[in-house]
């Protein structure tokens, strides 16, 4: 018998250190090679760190919420006769599986099992899943070892999920309550719970105590009448939806944000701050604010200038299912030069919406409400929304902060302008 020490393996991308959001084993556990030990994650993603032998956890490297460096012990197992550390290494490199989108940690895996077998008879190996498939299996009560991935290299996706759970039925797990919580009729637990604050959660906190700590923020907010462009909107889905897809209105003002910017540069741009310099950048790539389970994400919609409507419609729809499904991937998540960002029918009357640091400018809509309006002399009914929007003082001056969000409403309130280039 000997102890073998798993380092933390070094996942790439000039990575330097991780953090640890959830482990899967405890001292005393017997596991297999290729079993996964713990989650981490590196910046917006989390990484399973598989198990390269056979044997029994002996000490574990870290507390959940810990932050490890490349290199760190990340666990020791004790293994039966000499491991030879090259291979060794070389599995943990060729295991760590592809990032997938953070989340909460999922609740703690049992014992392993032996392998199981599908009804038409193949036995599975341990199944190939990111974490995000993984809760949701554990939320069905769904043995991740009766599903077939069509994934790369049988990777279980979100999709052969739901339909083994469709086809086979689903065990829905009741939420677990808060610990001192009980079902039932009584008075609500006065006890007092400390929440750490680890993972996706965390990584949302720095970002946003980033922005708020470097950039001087100011909002301007402006009412737009929408009416005539959500009767286009309608319009065009009583014409369109079946063959082209439905239209949202963030399709209109993506549309109205690509148009605006070419008369304010210095909008659609990033400040690096330690340099001393402003990008402004030809593309609009625009950031989709998009809340999820995991929390709040952006992935981005590339190259909005060359899209029509249905073509970001589409890829709006995409990017905020992937998201929510928890499968976006680092690429998508990164390089948005400018952000829109709606609470949709939450979205109230105002909102002091937080930059996307390094960006300069963040587009907020708030929710669109019928109010009766003066028009030549009449009372009429209109549809009404406001836009919150926060811009970088240091780059962005107020009457250009003003004049780009009136460009807005000029564009939105003549939807016929959108499509004038």
């Amino acid at each position: 018998m000997g102890q073998h020490t798993i380092k933390m393996p070094d996942i790439g991308e000039g990575i330097a250190e991780v953090e640890l959001v959830a482990w899967h084993v405890k001292p005393g556990d017997v596991v297999k090679e290729d079993q996964v030990l713990a989650d981490v994650m590196t910046d917006k993603a989390n990484v399973e760190i598989p198990s390269p032998v056979n044997g029994t956890v002996v000490a574990l490297g870290g507390e959940v919420g810990q932050t490890l460096a490349v290199g760190s012990e990340l666990i020791r197992i004790e293994v039966a006769g000499a491991v030879e550390k090259k291979a060794v290494e070389r599995a943990v490199a060729a295991q760590v599986m592809a990032p997938a989108v953070a989340e909460t940690p999922r609740p703690a895996r049992p014992s392993p099992q032996p392998p199981a077998q599908r009804s038409d008879g193949d036995v599975l190996d341990r199944p190939i899943a990111s974490p995000s498939v993984r809760r949701r299996a554990w939320e069905l009560g769904v043995e991740l070892e009766h599903v077939k991935g069509t994934g790369p290299g049988g990777r279980i996706m979100h999709g052969d999920l739901e339909v083994h759970a469709a086809k086979h039925g689903a065990a829905q797990r009741a939420p677990s309550l808060p610990r001192g919580e009980v079902r039932g009729e009584g008075p609500p637990s006065t006890e007092d719970r400390k929440i750490p604050v680890i993972g996706i959660r965390r990584k949302i906190a720095q970002k946003m105590q980033e922005s708020k700590r470097r950039i001087p923020h100011f909002t301007y907010v402006e009412e737009i009448d929408v009416t005539e462009v959500e009767a286009l909107r309608a319009q065009l889905n009583m014409k369109w939806a079946a063959q082209r897809g439905k239209l949202t209105l963030l399709p209109f003002i993506a549309r109205a944000v690509v148009l605006a910017v070419r008369d304010f540069p210095q909008i659609n741009a990033r400040f690096d701050d330690d340099a001393g310099v402003v990008t402004r950048h030809g593309a609009v790539h625009l950031g989709i604010a998009t809340q999820t389970d995991a929390g709040l994400m952006v992935p981005v919609l590339r190259h909005a200038e060359t899209r029509d409507l249905w073509s970001s419609a589409g890829e709006i729809a995409r990017l905020a299912d992937a998201a929510r499904a928890g499968h976006v991937t680092r690429d998508e998540l990164t390089g948005s030069t400018i952000t829109i960002t709606s609470l949709g029918a939450l979205g109230g009357i105002v909102s002091t919406p937080v930059i996307n640091h390094p960006e300069v400018a963040i587009v907020g809509v708030n929710r669109i409400v019928e109010r009766p309006v003066f028009q030549r002399g009449a009372v009429v009914p209109r549809l009404l929304m406001n836009l919150s929007s926060s811009f970088d003082h240091r780059v962005v001056d107020g009457v250009d902060a003003a004049k780009f969000v009136q460009a807005l409403r000029t564009l939105l309130e003549a939807p016929a302008t959108l499509f004038v280039t």
